[in-house]
């Protein structure tokens, strides 16, 4: 933590220009080799990224490393869950078969895949069939990116962060190892977790980079100490059980507070350079992407904590004598 805060604070905030997503991911894996926690990599990469779009992918990039510790650094990782129907279980159609006398192999297709190209490895989403209540049962494959049958097409540049490339996937007969299907159910263990973490992550990255922004503008100290005050915030956020509600609320409410201060910082904008100053006004609407998903998130954690505190309530009063 210690050596986080210093390099937030006296790490030069002129950026290096990235002009690629290579340069980004050369600045992204020293800063990965530099700190070991990935919340911490996401926070430092957000900082030192030129514009929003490299911050948001050291952030998506150290959320993959965070749900799956395992993953070797070195590589680029993409998850690709959503389908033509969306990212719902119920929505997977991409088939897992196997491995009845031959390989495992997967077929299907992704229609929006983060990093595109780029990505050297695929986290593929796939059905193993239904259960007995017609449920898809869903599993996560790690899958090389260059493998035979795997075809990733580029998408067009969406209205904001357009040096973030996107790319659609399809898979035809790719042929999958067994150690490559990852153990547990592919959307409890990971899909699911996966959007709390990945908040915690790119909010954290976002904050760094508005630090950097703040520092080199230079916007007031208390602009700056409370960026970096909701930043510590979310990390401690990412450290804590991303299933748990109690983890939701407290994101759902950290997150409400980072917009009302990106709110209060609104006049600041005229005193910074003007390629940033309309990157910004460009790229901010890709804080408001999942905003549905998150209230809903919000509003269950609610609901299953209220049912918790019913039944403490209940079981104490059954074990109570007096009463």
């Amino acid at each position: 933590m210690d050596e986080l805060l210093r390099f937030l604070l006296t790490q030069s905030p002129q950026p290096a220009v990235l002009d690629s997503v290579e340069d980004w991911w050369k600045q992204h894996l020293a800063l990965a080799v530099r700190f070991s926690s990935p919340v911490d990599v996401a926070f430092a990469g957000g900082f030192a990224a030129d514009r929003m779009a490299y911050a948001f992918a050291s952030g998506y990039h150290s959320a993959l490393r965070a749900l799956l510790p395992s993953l070797p650094r070195e590589h680029r990782y993409a998850l690709c869950a959503t389908e033509a129907e969306g990212g719902h279980p119920s929505a997977m159609n991409t088939r897992l078969t196997g491995p009845s006398g031959g390989p495992w192999r997967l077929d299907g297709t992704k229609t929006f895949v983060t990093l595109g190209r780029a990505a050297d490895e695929l986290l593929v989403v796939a059905t193993e069939g239904q259960d007995e209540r017609g449920r898809n049962r869903l599993r996560l494959v790690r899958l090389d990116s260059r493998r035979a049958g795997v075809t990733l097409r580029d998408l067009p540049p969406p209205p904001f962060v357009p040096e973030l490339p996107h790319a659609e996937l399809h898979m035809d007969a790719v042929a999958v190892e067994p150690g490559e299907v990852l153990s547990g159910d592919g959307y409890e263990r990971f899909v699911k977790p996966f959007r709390t973490v990945e908040d915690c992550h790119v909010f954290a990255a976002v904050l760094g980079w508005l630090l950097q922004v703040a520092r080199r503008s230079p916007w007031p100290d208390d602009a700056r100490e409370g960026l970096l005050a909701l930043g510590v915030m979310l990390r401690g956020l990412a450290q804590a059980d991303a299933a748990a509600p109690e983890t939701h609320l407290a994101l759902g409410g950290a997150i409400e507070l980072v917009r009302g201060r990106i709110e209060a910082l609104a006049p600041l904008w005229a005193s910074t350079d003007a390629p940033t100053r309309e990157r910004w006004v460009r790229d901010r609407l890709l804080l408001q992407i999942a905003g549905k998903v998150r209230a809903k998130r919000r509003e269950t954690a609610r609901e299953k904590l209220s049912t918790l505190r019913g039944g403490t309530k209940e079981s104490a009063m059954r074990s109570d004598p007096i009463r």
